[in-house]
């Protein structure tokens, strides 16, 4: 339309200077080309009716429906998980705190799923593990406790996990053949999953690393270790996810019967051990964690202490203690700040990552909201 309009424009102006004679204006603006020679014999009857009709009706179709969808911000990144441990007993206490699990998940559900999956924290066999890949523990103590949870677990292994027993006490953990038939289990079980003493997985933005402490706590008498501190320095290097989560058996501060790293209380024959040779427990445990968790990893949840603790952060890292997942053991005045501590009730942690937000909301065998709290990630 433009153009026409244009062009009608320009020839009109030459007209109006004298370029053309104007007396036989047809206003013919179907031909806005150049005008015809001048025979101009003026019959001039001035058909003009110029009824310009002017189809130029330009209703301006363009009803803008530019929505702004600038406005559509992106997906939410979201995880949500249970973690929890020392459940390896088949009692009531543990069908009771899987039920209360089963409910909050539910509870949960709405555009994402209330729970993805399970963090399974070791002392999953009491007291001394499993003697083969077909021992029935893995029903009583876990297949049965957990049926009605549709969940992977991903599971760690626990001082118990390894054997131990000497003087009538078990839990040392220096049977070290007994992991492999946790790991075989992988292949044996929908829900279990162990593809190594220790190992990562990841999902959305959130990388998590299990451990085995059992293991690195040995390591000053039978270099048992192996290439775990390697290991997790390459995964930490390596990955890309916003949040990064760690787990395993042993803790590295707690107010619990065990305490804190490299000065736990342990069996009593080992606390004379530790005495003797002038290496106090979990000295190892301390150091793998001070160089690879503390300010490495946003936060490590551990068991062993049978009690629920968050406590305040550490080293620039979380720390959270729930290994309440079938029984209970006193909490002790070790001085660790915290934010919730409990050792009432057995129970487990639900944490949900949120892009940079991480909340977690403490739970008790029942089902009952004990503590929660959000915390932002810098």
């Amino acid at each position: 339309m433009r153009s026409v309009i244009g062009t009608a424009v320009f020839w009109g102006l030459l007209l109006t200077l004298g370029c053309t004679d104007t007396s036989g204006d047809k206003n013919d603006d179907t031909a806005p080309g150049p005008p015809e020679s001048d025979t101009d014999t003026d019959t001039d009857t001035d058909t003009d009716t110029d009824s310009d009709t002017d189809t130029d009706t330009d209703t301006d179709t363009d009803t803008d429906t530019d929505t702004d969808t600038d406005t559509d911000k992106p997906e939410a990144q979201v995880v949500r998980f249970i973690a929890m441990g020392d459940g390896g007993e088949g009692n009531d206490t543990q069908y009771a705190v899987a039920a209360a699990v089963d409910q909050i998940c539910a509870a949960k559900t709405d555009t994402h799923p209330g729970c993805e999956f399970v963090l399974y924290l070791g002392d999953n066999f009491y007291d001394a593990g499993v003697e083969s890949v077909d021992d029935e523990q893995f029903q009583t103590k876990f297949e049965l406790p957990y049926a009605d949870l549709d969940l992977p677990f991903y599971v760690v292994l626990g001082n118990h996990d390894y054997g131990g027993c000497l003087f009538d006490e078990c839990g040392a953990g220096f049977d070290f053949e007994l992991s492999d038939f946790q790991v075989e289990y992988s292949d044996k079980s929908e829900k279990w999953n162990m593809p190594s003493e220790y190992y990562t997985h990841e999902h959305a933005h959130a990388a998590f690393f299990g451990l085995d402490t059992n293991a690195i706590m040995w390591d000053p008498w039978l270099d048992t270790a192996g290439d775990q501190p390697e290991w997790v320095a390459e995964a930490l290097a390596k990955t890309t996810a916003q949040w990064k989560i760690g787990y395993g058996h042993h803790p590295y501060i707690s107010n619990g019967q065990h305490g804190n790293a490299g000065t736990y209380e342990g069996l009593d024959w080992l606390d004379w051990l530790g005495v003797l040779t002038e290496v106090p427990l979990g000295t190892e445990v301390k150091a793998f964690m001070d160089e690879h968790v503390c300010g490495q990893m946003d936060l490590y949840i551990s068991g062993h202490d049978h009690n629920r603790q968050w406590l305040q952060p550490t080293c620039d890292t979380e720390f959270m203690v729930v290994g309440t997942a079938a029984k209970t053991t006193d909490l002790e005045n070790r001085g660790n700040p915290t934010y919730f501590e409990d050792d009432t009730k057995g129970g487990f942690v639900w944490i949900e990552l949120r892009d940079l937000e991480l909340t977690g909301e403490f739970y008790d065998q029942d089902g009952n909201l004990d503590y929660a709290q959000t915390v932002t990630k810098p």
